[in-house]
Order: C-alpha cells, then structure tokens, then sequence
C-alpha cells in the first residue's frame, strides 16, 4: 500500500518523484558545463604515463612543469602549424608537423611546441630528447641577427630549468640543437633557439667544427632541394652518463654521441641520418652518414611515422651519400 503525506496546504509530496527529477538537472547542468569546457579547449587533457601539462607559450604535454601559468594550448599548436606548405614535394603533399616523432614511451617526454620547432625535453637528462623543425628555404634567407643570448625556457619547473650557469666552468659549449642559423626568418624564433631546452652539452671542437659544418650543409640542401624535415639530439650510451652543473638536483647529463636525421621530398625523395661523436673530431661528412633505421635503433625513436609505410621503409632503409653530393 502506498502511503501519502500532505502538506500544510493539503497538496501532495513526492520525495522520490522530486529526488529523480533534482538528478537529471544536476547531470544535464554537468554534461553541458563539461561540453562547453572542452570545446573551450580550457578542458585539462589526459595524462599520459609522464603526466601533462599547459604552460605559457608553449604546447606542452609531458612530465609534470610544476610552478606554470595554464593556457590555452590550442593556439601555440596552432602559431606552429601556421607555416608555409613545402615549396616542392611528394605530390605537393602537405603533411601536418611531420618532422615531428612518433610519441616516446621508455623515457620521460615533456612536448614543446615552439614557434618554428618541436623539442621533446626529457626531465631526467635535463637535454631534449629530440628536437624537430621543417627548415625551408625562407627559413635559410631570413635576415634575423642572432644575439647569443641564452636564457632559461621558463615553461619548466625550477627542478627541471636548466640556467646558462649550469654550463659554466664545465668545459662544454651551449651547443643549439634546432641551430640558429636555421631560425633567421623570425625574430621570436631566433630568441626560442637560445632557450636552454634547446641546448645540450656539446664539446667545444665538434660544436665549432664539423657538427657546424652539417648545420650549413643542411642549410644549403634546403636551398637546392626545398624543405626539409630535419630531427636531431643526444645518444646516451651509459645509463649513468657523466653531468655538469653545481646546483643540487639540478644536473646535466653529457652526451655521448649526437645524431640527426634529415628528409627530402622533392624531385627525388631521400633521407639520410648521422651519428657524431661528442668530442673533437675532423673526418669527412660521409664518414658519419649512417641508415634512419639505424639512428632508430640507437634512439628507440620512430621518425617520419606519418610517411606511406612503404615509403617509409624504402627511404629509411637506405644511407646514400652520393644522393646528397657528400
């Protein structure tokens, strides 16, 4: 039998009827506000295995950032892909970031978009994984001065900040991976190169020497091929590699080995790969010319992952110098 109670007016109280209806409001008020949020793009991601993070003009996902100012990071994603389509290619085929890495998944990745390049900053070496850029051949005209001012990328937290006077004393350059000659097209690019996320140590000769050479001969191969997708960054061998730096918890894991890659879509399609030992050096270009494959067995890094996979294998299987008149 069902029991009914009036009220001091003589209606009728359903407390069940009345809990059910409260419930579907609250869950359509919640759905919608969740909507919106996401759509909003204010909406915190995922996390993945390294957890995430927004920071300040960058895109950043990641190893937490603590201590960051939360943004929107649609738009630094954004201001990256708003650049020109390649100048030649595979079909005039534009490809969205495809310089950039497959995802890492055996070692710490916090992703930054950049203005004109991707770093993938590793917090245990405190040196980026990889960095990623499509050099262009605008990109190689650009009439941006450098200035050599090295700065902390103020995203990272002070735990994972490395400062230009972590470098001081130790012996080793400040050695750009994206190069700066390379970001001479915007100023705000140029600044990006000299922030120490993008900066491993790096001996002085190599630096200076034939590392330096391969930066200019990529840059002219952009001139006389169009654009090209160009990955580079350190080889740990030892799982307890030296470091520098005096500040506590604070220090920098010191290369042994440092490797880029570089594809062409032009005319011809090529790719090519390079492995330098970190220390002084004087050899012949063609003497560290290796396979793609084989810099991804030295990195666990699957590069170009966007390619055909027939294409892939094709062009990452071979190391031809003489494609590349070296």
């Amino acid at each position: 039998m069902n029991r009914r109670k009036r009220n001091g007016t003589g209606g009728q109280r359903k407390p069940a009827y009345y809990l059910i209806a409260s419930l579907v409001l609250f869950a359509a008020v919640y759905v919608t506000t969740t909507v919106v949020n996401n759509c909003s793009g204010t909406e915190e991601p995922t996390a993945n295995k390294w957890g995430r993070v927004n920071a300040d003009d960058s895109y950043v996902t990641g190893s937490s950032a603590e201590g960051t100012q939360s943004v929107n990071p649609l738009q630094a994603q954004k201001d990256y892909q708003m650049q020109e389509a390649p100048s030649e290619g595979l079909s005039q085929e534009v490809y969205e970031n495809l310089e950039q890495p497959a995802p890492l998944t055996k070692k710490p990745e916090v992703l930054l978009m950049k203005t004109a390049f991707i770093i993938s900053y590793n917090v245990e070496t405190l040196c980026p994984n990889y960095v990623a850029w499509r050099l262009t051949p605008s990109r190689v005209k650009g009439r941006v001065q450098r200035k050599d001012e090295f700065g902390e990328d103020m995203v990272m937290s002070e735990r994972t900040r490395v400062t230009t006077q972590d470098y001081a004393g130790s012996g080793y350059d400040r050695g750009h991976m994206c190069p700066a000659g390379d970001n001479k097209h915007e100023q705000r690019a140029m600044d990006e190169s000299f922030l120490m996320t993008n900066i491993c140590p790096q001996n002085h000769d190599l630096n200076k020497g034939d590392w330096n050479e391969l930066e200019q001969q990529c840059r002219q191969w952009a001139a006389d091929y169009g654009d090209l997708y160009i990955v580079c960054g350190p080889i740990f061998d030892s799982k307890s590699p030296a470091r520098i730096g005096r500040r506590k918890g604070v220090r920098v894991s010191v290369p042994d080995r440092f490797f880029k890659v570089v594809l062409s879509l032009g005319e011809q399609p090529k790719a090519i790969g390079f492995v330098y030992p970190n220390k002084a050096v004087s050899a012949e270009m063609r003497s560290y010319c290796v396979s793609v494959d084989e810099v991804e067995n030295l990195t666990g890094i699957d590069f170009y992952p966007q390619l055909p996979d027939d294409t892939e294998r094709r062009l990452e299987r071979t190391c031809n110098p003489a494609a590349w008149g070296i």
